[in-house]
C-alpha cells in the first residue's frame, strides 16, 4: 500500500514539475513572440521623437520592438535595393519624391485597407496607396537674423531673394542632386523664370549670373547648415519650418519665412517594404503611424505636421499645427512622375555646370 506521505511528496513533484514546464513553456512563448520590427528614417529629431513617444503604444500592444535604421532619404533607398531580394527592414520613411523612386523600382507593398487611411490628405495617397504620407510640410527660406540685423537688412520675402546682390558669398544651397531642398528651391526659382517642371532650362540659363555668384557653399545635405549659420557664414538657405524650429532650440539665430509666392510641399511617405519578413505586422505599424494618436504625438513632440485631418491637439502644438497648415495652404506640388524622368540628366548637369 502507498502511503499518504509518500502520495503526497508524489504529487508535490508533479506540481513542482508542471509548474517548472510552464514556467519555461511561457518563456519561451514570450521570448517567440517578442519580435522587432526595423524602419528606415531620418535620424537626429525624427528618430528622437519617434523612439522616445511615438512607437511605444504599438511596441506594447503587439509585443514587438521597433528599431530604426538611421539614414536619409537617399541612404534608406540604396540600403533597401541592396536588399531587395531578402529584406533587413520591414517599412521605410523617405522624401516623397525618393519615395515615387522606390515604388518604381518595385519596393513597397500597397497598404492595406484600414480606418486611418480615411482621415488622411488627399495628397497623402501616392500612387494608390503604394505608399502614405506620414508628416506634411513644405520647402521655404531660412535667414540668419543677426547676419540680416547686423547689415540693416530687411527679412526676404522672395525666393528671388536668393539672387539678390547684396548676398554675395552669403547663400547657402543644398545639392540638387543629393537633397530635396535643394531641387525645390531650384524648381521654384526656375518656375519664375518661365521653367516647369519637365522644362528646367530657365533655371540653368539664369542661375550662373544671378544664384550662383551669391553661394558661398553647395552642401550635400543640411548637416553642416548648423554650423555655418552658426558663425553667420550662412545667411539665406532653402529650409523647412520644422528644421528651423530645431535650430531655433539650439539657439541659432534663424526665422523661417515662406516665400509670397509660395512654399513646395514636402511629404515624408512611408511604405511597407516588399517580401519583408513580418508582412502583417508590418502592415500594422503602418496603419497606426497613420493614425490621429501617433501623429498627434509626432507634432506635440517633434513638430511633425499630420497628414491626419484627425489630429487634435491644444496649445503650442495647435498654434504650430494652424501655422504649418495654412502654409501648406500656399505651397506647390512637385509632378515627381515629370522630375524623375529627368532626375539623372539634370543631376548630371549640376554637378558639371553648377558645382563645377
Amino acid at each position: 500500500m502507498i502511503s499518504l506521505s509518500s502520495l503526497s511528496a508524489g504529487r508535490r513533484r508533479v506540481g513542482f514539475s508542471l509548474a517548472l514546464a510552464g514556467m519555461l513553456a511561457a518563456a519561451a512563448g514570450a521570448h517567440a513572440e517578442t519580435k522587432t520590427l526595423y524602419i528606415g528614417m531620418n535620424g537626429g529629431n525624427m528618430e528622437k521623437t519617434y523612439t522616445q513617444y511615438v512607437f511605444g503604444p504599438f511596441e506594447q500592444k503587439y509585443n514587438v520592438k521597433v528599431v530604426v535604421v538611421p539614414g536619409g532619404s537617399s541612404d534608406i533607398l540604396a540600403k533597401a535595393q541592396a536588399a531587395k531580394d531578402k529584406p533587413q527592414m520591414h517599412l521605410m520613411f523617405l522624401d516623397d519624391g525618393v519615395m515615387y523612386r522606390a515604388i518604381g523600382m518595385g519596393l513597397c507593398e500597397k497598404q492595406k485597407p484600414n480606418p486611418n487611411l480615411a482621415g488622411i490628405l488627399p495628397v497623402a495617397h501616392i500612387k494608390g496607396d503604394m505608399a502614405t504620407g506620414v508628416t506634411i510640410s513644405m520647402t521655404g527660406l531660412a535667414y540668419n537674423t543677426k547676419v540680416y540685423a547686423d547689415k540693416g537688412w530687411a527679412p526676404p520675402t522672395s525666393w528671388l531673394d536668393l539672387a539678390d546682390p547684396k548676398l554675395k558669398g552669403k547663400v547657402v544651397f543644398q545639392s540638387l542632386s543629393s537633397s530635396t531642398f535643394g531641387l525645390h528651391a531650384f524648381l521654384a526659382f526656375n518656375k519664375l523664370k518661365g521653367g516647369t517642371d519637365s522644362n528646367v532650362e530657365p533655371g540653368f540659363a539664369a542661375w550662373p549670373k544671378t544664384v550662383g555668384p551669391n553661394v558661398v557653399e553647395y552642401i550635400a545635405s543640411s548637416a553642416k547648415v548648423s554650423e555655418m549659420a552658426q558663425t553667420g557664414e550662412a545667411a539665406l538657405f532653402p529650409y523647412t519650418p520644422t528644421q528651423v524650429t530645431i535650430l531655433k532650440s539650439k539657439g541659432i539665430p534663424v526665422e523661417y519665412v515662406h516665400p509670397k509666392e509660395g512654399g513646395v510641399v514636402l511629404m515624408v511617405a512611408q511604405c511597407v517594404i516588399a517580401n519583408n519578413s513580418e508582412p502583417q505586422l508590418a502592415q500594422e505599424l503602418a496603419a497606426y503611424l497613420l493614425s490621429p494618436e501617433a501623429q498627434g504625438k509626432a507634432l506635440e513632440n517633434g513638430s511633425f505636421n499630420p497628414t491626419n485631418t484627425k489630429v487634435q491637439v491644444t496649445g503650442t502644438a495647435a498654434a504650430e499645427q494652424k501655422r504649418l497648415n495654412d502654409y501648406v495652404k500656399n505651397s506647390r506640388n512637385v509632378d515627381w512622375d515629370e522630375v524623375n524622368k529627368n532626375r539623372a540628366v539634370w543631376n548630371t548637369r549640376w554637378n558639371r555646370t553648377i558645382e563645377r
